[in-house]
């Protein structure tokens, strides 16, 4: 009999952190090997941030702080969300997590009822069904279709809303794709939404600020007429180069910010007081250092694409923002390669190519699509060249 809970068993390891986790395991047997699995910028965190926090170190700013975030940190998120979305909100209407998993974890343990489901639009952030499941609800996963770019469209949502519809899940720029939603596709989704007043809205925004080609960033909650009702989650993990420093936080309903709260104050308590610190410097600070690296991810972008239209079998579409690309290997799933054998499926794919050529993908079923891979390009330029001829070999063993 086992000693862990059942809830537990609901739930399955995250993919992306096993891809790195053996990546890392190979490399230790010396094995050369490009890990491109990971989620989080190759850029060091700013200078004026980490001098930020060395600074809060010196001034002993090592104590507990307000349960979901100081007074300092909430006014720069507030001061962030009107400056850069048009965003009204209060002290209470704010609330800062251990990073932005948390901070969505908090939201929907708070809010979910058993039975209550969440419609989840695929390919998805591998941790959404998860944490929906933890929370004791359902995930409703929409699956969208490469020739909208891997979007929800109005038409799909409203097919796939019940009695239970609980909450809606909205990422843009998306985890793995890349794909961003227009203001206009945006408020097709609030047309239908507005139709059914009781279900609440999470807008995950984490990869805000790395978006390309003049694309105009658009939040749901932007439109007034679903504000009370949306949840806008963002962080400074991405934007920032602040992975390590876990700091997520969210504007919203202040219901759900007060149970949020709650939840916390029995949890983690407060996030790291030096982080927060290190936070509000780099909310108030210099920002131009984002258009700088978001030049770079640009480029980066731009050559992986073409390089992988290049390849024989593989198609990747252009996507406007994040720092990922999701390319299709369905034409070689099913064929035998000349020395590993049968292509079986994707994450038979991505196994192969680690195993044999050394480069670390993350399988697209576990962003719930299957035929397709994820690629993060947050790597540098020679990183990313070995890759393509690596990926390009082995692809061209594939017959």
């Amino acid at each position: 009999m086992s000693i862990l809970s059942k809830s537990l068993e609901r739930i399955k390891p995250s993919p992306t952190i096993s891809v790195t986790q053996k990546a890392r395991e190979l490399k230790a047997k010396g094995m050369d090997i490009i890990s491109l699995g990971s989620g989080e910028p190759d850029f060091d965190t700013p200078d004026n941030v980490k001098s930020a926090a060395i600074e809060a170190i010196k001034k002993g700013q090592t104590k507990y702080t307000p349960v979901d975030g100081t007074v300092e940190l909430k006014n720069a998120i507030i001061s962030k969300f009107k400056k850069e979305n048009n965003l009204t909100y209060e002290n209470n209407q704010v609330s800062v997590g251990a990073g932005g998993k948390q901070v969505i974890y908090n939201a929907f343990l708070a809010t979910i009822n058993s039975g209550d489901e969440v419609i989840i639009p695929s390919p998805y952030w591998v941790s959404y069904p998860d944490i929906v499941l933890l929370a004791g609800g359902l995930p409703k996963i929409i699956e969208c279709e490469e020739e909208d770019n891997f979007k929800l469209t109005a038409k799909s949502l409203k097919k796939n809303i019940t009695q239970n519809t609980k909450w809606l899940i909205i990422n843009s720029p998306g985890n793995p794709t890349g794909s961003c939603y227009s203001e206009q596709e945006i408020n097709e989704l609030v047309g239908v939404l507005l139709e059914y007043p009781k279900i609440l809205i999470m807008s995950d925004d984490i990869y805000e600020h790395i978006i390309y080609d003049e694309f105009n960033f658009y939040t749901p909650a932007q439109n007034n007429k679903i504000f009370d009702r949306t949840l806008t989650v963002n962080g400074v993990s991405k934007s920032y180069a602040m992975t390590g420093w876990r700091i997520g936080y969210a504007g919203g309903p202040p219901e759900i910010i007060k149970g949020m709260a709650k939840l916390q104050s029995q949890s983690t308590t407060n996030p790291s007081s030096i982080s927060q610190a290190a936070a509000v410097e780099a909310l108030n600070g210099d920002q131009r250092f984002i258009q700088t690296r978001k030049e770079v991810f640009k480029k980066r972008r731009d050559f992986i694409v073409e390089m992988l239209n290049k390849i024989n079998g593989i198609e990747c579409i252009k996507p406007q923002g994040a720092f990922y690309v999701f390319p299709s290997c369905k034409k070689l799933i099913g064929k035998k390669h000349q020395k590993l054998g049968l292509i079986k499926d994707d994450k038979d794919f991505v196994t192969k190519l680690l195993e044999s050529h050394g480069v670390a993908v993350v399988q697209g079923s576990a962003f719930g699509l299957d035929g397709y891979f994820r690629i993060s390009y947050a790597a540098s330029d020679d990183e990313l060249k070995k890759a393509i001829d690596r990926i390009t070999k082995f692809c061209s063993e594939i017959i």
